[in-house]
């Protein structure tokens, strides 16, 4: 122990010592306010709803979402975008759960525009393949689409 510490101890039991013998000089902490935080309550949201974010989310990490942007007459692609990249940190489940909490409304519009133009029923894609399979039957009617 060097002569500072040594001469740092010595003083914190000097001042303790005071404080016992005169009590008006104590010092009393406060117990800290503890604030709990409730757990965050997720809305229940439809399969079909589900299925198309995560169908999305994939979409978004490949940078292949240029079919979807077809149909986003709104721009309700920014703002899902815009979460996706401040929370990709989520893993794929989380973050459907995540995104559909504060921008089902977006998914919702986009899928409207959708079945609008092709003639099929969102609630009707059951699977993630469904989606998949549409993407691609989609690229391939534009001309000069390399799939």
């Amino acid at each position: 122990m060097t002569e500072e510490e040594k001469n740092t101890n010595q003083k914190a039991e000097e001042e303790e010592k005071e404080e016992e013998e005169n009590p008006e000089l104590k010092v009393v902490m406060p117990e800290a306010n503890r604030v709990t935080m409730e757990p965050e309550e997720f809305k229940e949201q439809p399969d079909y709803l589900k299925i198309f974010a995560n169908f999305y989310i994939a979409q978004f990490d490949l940078d292949d979402l240029e079919i979807i942007n077809l149909y986003d007459k709104s721009h309700n692609m920014i703002d899902i975008n815009k979460y996706l990249l401040n929370n990709i940190h989520f893993p794929r489940k989380t973050l459907i759960k995540h995104v559909l909490q504060y921008h089902d409304y977006n998914f919702k519009a986009l899928l409207d525009e959708i079945s609008k133009d092709e003639d099929i029923d969102p609630k009707e894609m059951k699977t993630y393949e469904d989606w998949s399979t549409w993407y691609e039957k989609r690229r391939g009617k534009i001309a000069g689409s390399l799939s």
